[in-house]
């Protein structure tokens, strides 16, 4: 598959309807093909082509901010060389993995989701979708399943957050979101400011510094970042030795084990991470570069800990190809950006890497019996299901690992409670809200980007099963032995009445 939207009519009604086709919802339809194989099921996406967000970013340097071994599928090992994969070849893989596993058939692009209303009397879902139709515009029809799958991410495709810069319309160069990158901008000779200090900002800054005249990276607060190879020994070593499958679950088993538990180890033991990170980073740039431009006053974890590959931006800041600047922006001018301490930084391009605007259902509009669906009142589930909303799950990874570690392990919960509705002769299960359980936010990180959307997701409690741990043992473990039974409550299927000609069944 090219990448191409798929060219095939949309199905009239098909059992899982899987919404998204990036890596969360290439994942849920390998493991309903693979474990709920008399399924029918369908995968709409409303880009052109598949990749999710490998597909949409598209600025100088995009690349994974984890390893590939974790970020990559347990079902289709990574051959590429790189451990710190970039956005190219990642999208690569994902069109390989749709193509091996006749997943591609199944993926209808150019195919926008509106809304989705649930009706009991039937218990089946019906989804209104809008699909290009050239000249005459987008056309609107439905199509109907029995249970809803949402891969549509967490963050807002069509907008990226936009902090209302003063002055920017006076600016005489070019303005680039790393969301919506300018196709053709050539930087080779300009001066570049890059505003921010997150996993893009220090991605793009010394990626644009190779052809720019120089970077200035622009940050209002330090951010905490540490150096990891783009290329992994280990991984190297156990792939000249083993088969590639065992291979790869060898490196991915490791790389997991050692994120998590530095990512515990920070939780616990603040100071020695403030302490284990600053002497990375002075080894790099000197201890006058650390104190002045990455030393954050948060500890690590509280927000995300930023990776540069092989300290390409340490390096650029060595080479004195990249400036790093700690100020805050006054207002745009003509001639780049003034801070308030009265210094102009002269610019022929801005990149505004200022972060992501969060959404938790991709401008979908979902409702159950006509009532309107509000994520933020309702708990997630085992990280999947909504709290009384039938047969409708939605995938969220983790912020400490590899997005597909979690993708995955709710893939395989989907796929059993497929299986316990095949069992039983349901036509539908809903987890009930529990009385006594104590709200938490869903993610728990001081980031920006995070504190302005997460009031608006679904809620976590602070016991199972609405507990969602950062810890992949612990959570696969959990998911493996939960009882479905206990934990869900059914809608049999012979007092479901059936739609039309029909039936309305899993699987068969």
């Amino acid at each position: 598959m090219t990448g191409s939207p798929h060219s095939a009519s949309l199905p009239a009604h098909v059992d899982v309807l899987i919404v998204g086709a990036g890596i969360s919802g290439i994942d849920a339809a390998y493991r309903v093909r693979s474990q709920c194989p008399d399924r029918s099921y369908a995968v709409l996406e409303a880009r052109e082509s598949l990749g999710g967000t490998w597909d949409l970013f598209r600025y100088p340097g995009v690349r994974a901010d984890s390893d590939i071994y974790t970020l990559s599928f347990p079902f289709q090992p990574w051959t590429g060389e790189n451990s710190m994969a970039d956005g190219d070849e990642i999208l690569d893989y994902l069109r390989r993995t749709v193509d091996r596993f006749g997943i591609d058939r199944h993926i209808h692009c150019s195919t926008k989701v509106i809304a989705a209303n649930w009706t009991s009397e039937q218990a089946r879902w019906t989804v209104t979708v809008e699909r290009s139709a050239g000249e005459d515009g987008p056309r609107r029809s439905t199509v109907t399943c029995t249970f809803l799958y949402m891969c549509t991410g967490y963050y807002d495709y069509e907008r990226g957050h936009d902090p209302q810069f003063p002055g920017i319309e006076s600016f005489a160069g070019t303005v680039a979101h790393p969301q919506f990158w300018p196709d053709g901008l050539d930087h080779t000779g300009k001066r570049v400011v890059v505003i921010g200090s997150g996993a893009t900002a220090i991605t793009v800054a010394p990626a644009m510094a190779r052809d720019a005249a120089k970077v200035t990276m622009l940050q209002r607060t330090p951010t905490w970042i540490t150096a990891l190879p783009r290329k992994d020994r280990f991984a190297a070593k156990v792939r000249r030795r083993l088969p590639a499958g065992l291979a790869h679950r060898i490196v991915r088993a490791r790389n997991a084990a050692y994120s998590n538990a530095f990512y515990h180890y920070c939780r616990r033991f603040p100071d020695r991470a403030r302490a284990l990170l600053t002497r990375v980073a002075v080894r790099r740039i000197g201890e006058e570069a650390v104190r002045e431009h990455f030393t954050p006053s948060y500890a690590p974890w509280d927000q995300r800990v930023c990776i540069t590959a092989d300290a390409d931006l340490f390096k650029a800041i060595k080479r004195e190809e990249v400036d790093v600047v700690t100020d805050h922006i006054d207002r745009f001018v003509a001639e780049g950006v003034r801070l308030r301490s009265g210094t102009v930084l002269p610019a022929d391009i801005v990149v505004t890497a200022t972060g992501l605007r969060m959404l938790a259902f991709g401008h979908i509009t979902v409702s159950v019996d006509g009532e309107p669906v509000e994520p933020a009142c309702h708990l997630l589930w085992r990280g999947a299901m909504l709290s009384d909303v039938p047969n409708f799950a939605l995938c969220f990874g983790y912020v400490n690992l590899s997005w597909t570690m979690r993708a995955d392990l709710t893939a395989r919960l989907v796929c059993r409670v497929l299986n316990h509705m095949r069992r039983a002769d349901l036509a539908a299960v809903t987890p009930p809200a529990e009385p006594g359980v104590r709200e938490r936010p869903m993610i728990e990180l001081a980031s920006g980007y995070v504190q302005r959307g997460v009031q608006d997701f679904p809620r976590q409690g602070h016991r199972a099963p609405w507990r969602m741990r950062q810890t992949y043992l612990l959570d696969s473990a959990d998911i493996a032995r939960a009882s479905l039974r206990r934990e869900l409550r059914g809608v049999p299927r012979a007092s479901v009445r059936p739609a039309g000609d029909d039936t309305v069944r899993i699987g068969g």
